[in-house]
């Protein structure tokens, strides 16, 4: 029988992860959102999230691999950008530098009147 007050004890025990599990940790998040590392260690996303709060090393390996994989992906974006790629020049420049697209210019196609003569001749019925 449970001793104490509500949420003294008697629950589950906490989870931790290892020093191993944090390394791999750093490792998904350059490629998983916390969802997805919750699934591969096999706990939800509420127990991970209660994690980091517990083992702050835990939340700054996360934000660690995150950071790490964008700066990689950010360092071959401008090395494309050198090499003349324009796509990601284009790419670049809208998300670092601002740059938009301008709307066309919306320009209005005057009304066109067909007459038809009725004294015209088709030449393929003849």
């Amino acid at each position: 029988m449970k001793k104490g007050n509500q949420g003294d004890g008697g629950g589950r025990p906490a989870v931790e992860l290892t020093a191993e599990q944090i390394i791999e940790l750093k490792a998904l998040a350059s490629v998983l959102n916390k969802s997805q590392v919750a699934d591969y260690f096999g706990i939800s996303e509420n127990t991970l999230r209660a994690i980091e709060k517990r083992q702050p090393e835990v939340f700054a390996a996360y934000k660690k691999g995150r950071v790490n994989q964008i700066a990689g992906m950010g360092s071959n974006l401008i090395q494309l950008a050198k090499k003349g790629n324009v796509t990601a020049n284009i790419f670049y420049l809208k998300t670092q530098a601002g740059w938009k697209e301008s709307e066309p210019e919306v320009q209005e196609i005057p009304p066109i009147n067909i007459i038809v003569d009725g004294n015209a001749v088709n030449a393929s019925a003849e």
